[in-house]
C-alpha cells in the first residue's frame, strides 16, 4: 500500500491507524484557512453587510418619514381645500346679497327717476297749455277785434273794444 500524508495507514493486524502528523497539518492548514477567511472575506464581507443592512435601515426610515410627511401635507391641503371653499362659498353668498340689495337700489333709483321724469312731463305739460290758451287767448281776442271792427266799422273806440273783449274771454274762461 501506498503510504501518504493524507492517507490511512494499515496496522500489522489489520487494523486501520489515523496518522496524527497529517491531521494536525490538516488542521493546522483549516485553521489558517479559517484566519484568513476571518481577515480577507469574511470581515470585509461582514462590513459589507453592515453597510448594507445600515442603508437598508436608513432608506426605511427616509421612506416612513416621507410617508409622514405626505400624510401631513395631504392633511394640510385637505384643510386648506375645505377652507377655500368655504370662504369661496362664504364670497359667493356676499356677492349674491350684494347684487340683491344693488338691483333694489337700482330699481328704487329707476322708479324715483320716472315718477319725477313723470312729474316733470306733467308740469311741463301744464306750462305749455297754459302757453298755448294764452296765445290762442291772444288770436282770439285779435280776431275778434277785426271782426268786430269790421263788423262795427269803426263806431267803438280799440280801448273800448279790447275791453269788450277780454270781458268776454273771461266769461268764456268760467264756463269751461
Amino acid at each position: 500500500m501506498l503510504t501518504s500524508s493524507f492517507v490511512l495507514g494499515v496496522a500489522e493486524g489489520g487494523h486501520k491507524f489515523l496518522n496524527t502528523g497529517d491531521i494536525i497539518f490538516q488542521l493546522l492548514m483549516f485553521i489558517i484557512l479559517l484566519a484568513l477567511l476571518k481577515k480577507f472575506a469574511w470581515g470585509p464581507l461582514m462590513g459589507i453587510m453592515k453597510q448594507r443592512e445600515e442603508h437598508v435601515a436608513n432608506e426605511i426610515e427616509a421612506a416612513e418619514k416621507s410617508r409622514a410627511e405626505a400624510s401631513n401635507l395631504l392633511e394640510e391641503q385637505r384643510a386648506l381645500l375645505k377652507e377655500a371653499r368655504v370662504e369661496a362659498q362664504g364670497l359667493i353668498e356676499n356677492a349674491k346679497k350684494q347684487g340683491d340689495l344693488q338691483r333694489e337700489e337700482i330699481i328704487t333709483t329707476a322708479r324715483a327717476e320716472a315718477n319725477r321724469l313723470k312729474e316733470s312731463a306733467k308740469v311741463e305739460i301744464e306750462q305749455q297749455k297754459e302757453l298755448a290758451v294764452a296765445a290762442l287767448r291772444e288770436q282770439v281776442a285779435s280776431l275778434s277785434v277785426l271782426i268786430a271792427s269790421k263788423v262795427i266799422e269803426k263806431e267803438l273806440t280799440v280801448a273800448d273794444q279790447e275791453k269788450l273783449i277780454n270781458d268776454y274771454i273771461q266769461e268764456a274762461g268760467e264756463k269751461r
